[in-house]
């Protein structure tokens, strides 16, 4: 399996993982939204609470230029480091939510 292929699958896994630990209601269900032919993934919650709207992302992953950019992360997970333990290089893990000034101060890839 090539590399984009296990980092397709190790994102698959941590939105599945967290998708199970999600309470799910009856008016508001959690959405994996896979699209492996642009490489976006993301884990979403959509339905009513009520009469108010509950529609947003818990997690949001792209791969671009054969790294994964973790573009949004609404647990208390740290998920890079999850993909470092998983056996992604932190030179191939971009913090997307972070200004590129501020990445460069961790340990994982500016761009």
């Amino acid at each position: 399996m090539d590399k984009i292929e296990r980092y397709r699958q190790f994102i698959k896994q941590i939105l599945s993982e967290h998708q199970q630990i999600t309470s799910n209601t009856d008016t508001v269900k959690s959405q994996l939204i896979l699209d492996s032919e642009n490489d976006h993934y993301q884990l979403a919650y959509v339905g009513w609470q009520g009469d108010k709207r509950v529609f947003g992302p818990v997690m949001h992953f792209d791969i671009q230029n054969g790294k994964i950019w973790i573009q949004y992360n609404g647990t208390e997970e740290s998920v890079a480091k999850r993909l470092v333990e998983l056996g992604v290089p932190p030179c191939d893990i971009v913090i997307g939510f972070h200004s590129p000034f501020k990445r460069q101060f961790t340990s994982y890839a500016v761009e």
